[in-house]
């Protein structure tokens, strides 16, 4: 089953920025919001985890700031909007299914915790915004609040630390222990935390808890704030795929 909407404001600027924590479903469902609205898609912890995938494999000291900051300005990072590919390249090397492995989620908060290197990755996210005419949907953590303050549509994706857990363990196949997904899920978002909240809804902020939701009904639920957002509710015609 698939779903087609008309265009939201055509000719206008349309972002779409959806924070979360770890688990709570916002990259995939971010994604298939883009899609479905024919928006561009950045998935912004991808930036993070690429830059922490260059420090390891050229053993830079992630403890070191300056350093790290250093790789995140120098980085030549190219990564596909498309929501319907996904591409990571560092220096023109595919890294996209590399910056998922265990020991980058592990150490990804090393990044995102260097504030100077959290200052270029929010320049490059701006940036990629601007280059496509503000019409895109991004998500992360600080997408709402520093990113993309002035949105037109600004959610919060949340959902329980069980369902969070379910679903992060069933994404990896169930290849991680309990003690390994806490890690990627619970710590991490404790370590990210200390430099921006994404756990609670700013201002102006709408909230999705997806924590009893499928991925379907959480797609719509999102897209209904959307509409409200901006004001437009179009017929929603249902097809077979």
């Amino acid at each position: 089953m698939s779903t087609h909407f008309p265009v939201l404001r055509p000719g206008k600027p349309l972002v779409v920025a959806i924070d979360g924590p770890s688990g709570s479903g916002k990259s995939s469902v971010s994604r298939e919001v883009a899609r479905r609205l024919g928006l561009a898609y950045l998935d912004t912890g991808a930036m993070y985890r690429a830059v922490t995938w260059h420090c390891v494999n050229g053993r830079i000291n992630l403890r070191d700031a300056v350093y790290v900051e250093g790789a995140a300005r120098s980085i030549h990072l190219e990564q596909s909007v498309d929501p319907d590919h996904e591409e990571v390249r560092v220096n023109g090397i595919n890294v996209t299914a590399a910056i998922r492995e265990p020991v980058i989620s592990e150490r990804v908060s090393a990044v995102a915790t260097t504030m100077g290197a959290r200052a270029e990755l929010i320049r490059r996210q701006r940036a990629v915004i601007s280059e496509h005419r503000h019409r895109i949907v991004v998500e992360g953590r600080d997408i709402t609040t520093v990113v993309a303050p002035d949105a037109e549509v600004r959610l919060l994706l949340t959902a329980s630390e069980e369902a969070r857990l379910r679903r992060r363990g069933l994404q990896l196949g169930g290849t991680q222990t309990k003690e390994q997904l806490a890690t990627q899920v619970l710590a991490r978002d404790a370590k990210d935390a200390t430099v921006v909240n994404f756990q609670q809804a700013a201002d102006g902020v709408f909230t999705v808890d997806s924590s009893e939701l499928d991925f379907e009904a959480t797609v719509r639920a999102v897209l209904e704030v959307v509409y409200t957002a901006v004001h437009e509710h179009p017929a929603v015609e249902a097809a077979d795929a």
